[in-house]
């Protein structure tokens, strides 16, 4: 299995032992288990292709000698009628991970299309998109690769990788100085060398952070502001941290925000507001 497939195993294999159970009743009935065949996987939406490596994936992990040619790549525009792959091996094979294979790559390529679309809104200016944990369980792993793929930055992948105190943290440890004081130290301790990013809810916010968090924070996150207030807190920011805006950004306001120069905009809505691509896997005669 290709290094994708190795990174996706878990995910494939958990997948693929909802779908069978007990086994595919359907196609143990009425073929015979040595059959051989050749499936063709059909586009019938246009937008941006994203899946192609997983589903190459999952056809090898119930068929290790299975001939896959694909004629598209991830990243890839495509347009209804066209064919993304053909795949030949065992037909149990091509029959169980037929419906796993097109759940993934429908949601996967509507993601990708969406966020091709925000990229595309933004491409004069130099601030990057990132994606947020609001996603599916479990299928984390496949929608932030299909973020990656409309050519958006992927953020922190779930509360191992980075230190982000939020303003429940904020809150719960006694105020900004407080909390950043003791990640600090907490990182330190257990050796950690994962960054602190920081929520700021006001001008004020910016400014404590500013005041104690040099040599301690890498970012700040400046939460359900506007453009204008935006650009008066990077006058208080200056160089001295990456800034990421968040809430409330939209296809149509997206450029609002960029214009600002913040170095970052994150929007859950990549994931959660996109819609599935219609793709299907058809038997070639």
């Amino acid at each position: 299995m290709n290094e994708v497939g190795n990174k996706y195993k878990n995910l494939i294999n958990a997948a693929l032992q909802e779908d069978i159970g007990t086994g595919d009743h359907s196609t143990l009935s009425v073929i015979p288990v040595g059959a051989r065949g050749k499936v063709v996987l059909n586009i019938k939406e246009d937008g941006l292709l994203a899946g192609m490596e997983v589903a190459e994936s999952i056809l090898c992990t119930l068929d290790p000698a299975i001939k896959f040619l694909p004629f598209k790549k991830d990243g890839d525009r495509m347009r209804v009628g066209e064919q993304a792959f053909e795949a030949e091996g065992l037909v149990h094979a091509l029959l169980k991970g037929e419906r796993l294979l097109l759940n993934c790559m429908q949601r996967m390529s509507g993601i990708a299309t969406l966020t091709a679309s925000y990229v595309e809104k933004i491409k004069g200016y130099d601030t990057r998109i990132l994606d947020t944990r609001k996603t599916t369980p479990n299928f984390r792993l496949l929608e932030k690769e299909a973020v990656r793929i409309g050519g958006a930055v992927n953020h922190r992948f779930g509360l191992y990788d980075m230190i982000m105190l939020k303003d429940n943290h904020i809150d719960f440890a006694g105020g900004i100085e407080k909390a950043i004081v003791m990640a600090d130290q907490y990182r330190e301790i257990h050796g950690l060398d994962i960054p602190i990013e920081v929520e700021a809810r006001s001008l004020e916010d910016v400014s404590e952070v500013c005041r104690v968090g040099v040599g301690k924070v890498f970012r700040i996150m400046l939460d359900n502001f506007t453009p204008d207030l935006i650009s008066r807190a990077l006058n208080i920011i200056g160089n001295q941290f990456e800034t990421e805006a968040s809430g409330g950004i939209n296809l149509n306001n997206i450029e609002s925000f960029a214009s600002t120069g913040v170095n970052y905009v994150s929007i859950g809505a990549l994931i959660h507001h996109a819609v599935s691509l219609d793709l299907s896997l058809k038997a070639v005669k």
